[in-house]
């Protein structure tokens, strides 16, 4: 499987549209391209029942699983709805990316 050119970043702000979290919104924490997937803080979390080892102590740990990019949306900067990610380029030549619910700038 190849990697593809993903339209979320990580650190965008983003809203589960889809599935057992919708609704929930969060920050990427991780893209992971060559699975089309990403990790959002506080969405798919799960609980590991973990072992104690040399260097960690066991119990049980809380943890985010990737999540399918198909059931998250950005969320819109003005309105804090989902949105889709539309290119542009400035008039400098600089290639960003914009929300097209309102048109907004989203690149940092």
């Amino acid at each position: 499987m190849t990697a593809v050119k993903m339209k979320i970043k990580k650190g965008d702000s983003v809203i589960v549209i889809t599935g057992r979290d919708k609704g929930k919104m969060g920050d990427v924490l991780k893209v992971l391209r060559r699975e089309n997937r990403v990790i959002v803080q506080g969405v798919n979390v799960v609980k590991r029942h973990t072992r104690p080892g040399p260097k960690q102590a066991g119990g049980i740990v809380e943890k985010e699983l990737p999540i399918q990019v198909s059931n998250i949306a950005l969320v819109d900067p003005d309105s804090d709805a989902p949105t889709r990610v539309g290119y542009k380029f400035l008039e400098g030549g600089r290639k960003v990316r914009f929300a097209r619910r309102s048109g907004e700038i989203i690149d940092r």
